[in-house]
């Protein structure tokens, strides 16, 4: 935690990172949680955990772990199902505080998010001041809790953040930069996965300071031009990206977990139908059209194989986009039981960008997915659904395979 004279000199970026955010958001609203070891996730087993209490992950457990792996680690652990319409509504409550302080703010997920404070400081004051302000601020006005990070880039201010959780704030002048990074883990480094590090480590370099010391050519034979550019630039401080108000989209989707291996063709029909429907329906609440549909599929021994399909012209229609999926889907030899289904739209751009064309095939489609929406919006979801989805829940609760702010969110500016 940096003091409150810490010295912020040259800095403009935070990166706001709320703390265990599912998981904290049921403890707030189950009090008896409090100091226990919570996973949410799916109930049974076959769940995926989607967030843990500080005390669950002191034993080991993180997020995209099975519950029953989790469980093993945890055994005291409490499991509780994810209500992810609770975390959109505090998600968007937290941005809007974000808003008040300045109008550039980009939002990463549902839970993180960077913000230029530079045309601030005469209303807020300093970098430091306006991240102690706004860490009060999130805790006083939802009882949340969140991590910041002050820096001069975007890359420091994640880094800084990360470091100073749980409920931190960590400053890291622009003059401090060097020093700040070079005794850091190369994976520390965004975008210095496993395989990257791996690499860079089987040749000695496993501190920052060793890129430092290293020639750049090194570094690029080890990562490739591409990466080994970026690399070096990130383990000297530089990052000139800027924060993006307006973010594109580049996929949704939506995938599940069964809570048996399934192996009849039909019933994964019908979930590849159900899961298109959702993948659709965002589509349109957030203004989108896909070119391209891609289906994912694990086996029971946790094979897992991707199928993508480009279409004519881009679609938000969901039976359009089941009949990609199935398709793709009746194209595979199925060798054994399914684990996980999911479908995802992809090479999204706005919708109605293509010119109009004389005949829609689609147009009663449409009106049926615009009468469906219109449901949802008046009695919630999941009160109209196909008929040929209807049955018994498959599922483990699985929520979507990108969860991000909800389409009212403040608008910045």
């Amino acid at each position: 935690m940096s003091p409150d004279d810490a010295d912020d000199t040259g800095t403009r970026i935070l990166h706001v990172d709320m703390d265990a955010f599912y998981a904290s958001v049921e403890v707030l609203d189950d009090p008896s949680l409090t100091g226990k070891a919570v996973i949410v996730g799916g109930m049974e087993g076959r769940g995926v955990v989607s967030s843990a209490t500080y005390e669950a992950r002191r034993f080991g457990v993180r997020s995209a772990m099975n519950v029953a792996q989790a469980l093993r680690l945890c055994p005291h652990a409490i499991v509780v199902p994810p209500h992810f319409e609770r975390y959109s509504a505090l998600s968007r409550q937290v941005m809007s505080i974000f808003h008040d302080v300045t109008p550039l703010v980009e939002p990463l997920s549902i839970d993180e998010a960077f913000l230029d404070v530079s045309g601030a400081r005469r209303l807020w004051g300093s970098p430091g001041e306006i991240a102690r302000m706004l860490r009060a601020r999130v805790r006083a006005e939802t009882g949340l809790v969140c991590s910041v990070g002050v820096a001069a880039t975007k890359h420091i201010a994640k880094i800084a953040s990360t470091l100073s959780k749980p409920d931190g704030l960590l400053i890291v002048s622009e003059p401090e930069t060097q020093v700040f990074l070079a005794g850091l883990p190369v994976r520390t480094l965004w975008g210095v996965g496993p395989k990257a590090a791996e690499a860079l480590e089987a040749r000695g370099i496993r501190l920052v300071a060793d890129i430092l010391a290293t020639p750049e050519r090194v570094i690029e034979r080890a990562l490739g031009p591409a990466g080994g550019a970026r690399i070096w630039q990130l383990a000297h401080g530089q990052d000139p990206r800027e924060v993006e108000t307006e973010r594109v989209e580049k996929s949704i989707g939506h995938e599940e977990t069964f809570l048996h291996d399934i192996a009849d063709p039909a019933v994964l029909r019908s979930e590849l139908r159900r899961l298109a429907d959702r993948v659709a329906a965002r589509l349109r609440s957030g203004g989108w059209e896909a070119r391209t549909i891609a289906l994912k599929l694990r086996y029971a021994d946790f094979t897992t194989l991707s199928r993508a399909s480009s279409l004519p012209e881009p679609t938000d229609v969901g039976q359009r986009i089941g009949d990609v999926a199935i398709g793709l889907f009746d194209a595979l030899e199925l060798t054994q039981p399914v684990r996980l289904i999911g479908v995802r739209a992809e090479k999204l751009r706005p919708g109605g960008a293509a010119i109009a064309a004389l005949w829609d095939d689609d147009e009663d489609w449409r009106r049926i997915d615009a009468a469906l929406d219109d449901a949802r919006t008046r009695f919630g979801g999941g009160v109209v659904t196909r008929a040929s989805v209807l049955g018994p829940r498959r599922d483990t609760g699985a929520l979507p395979t990108n969860p991000r702010l909800p389409p009212d969110a403040p608008p910045a500016g």
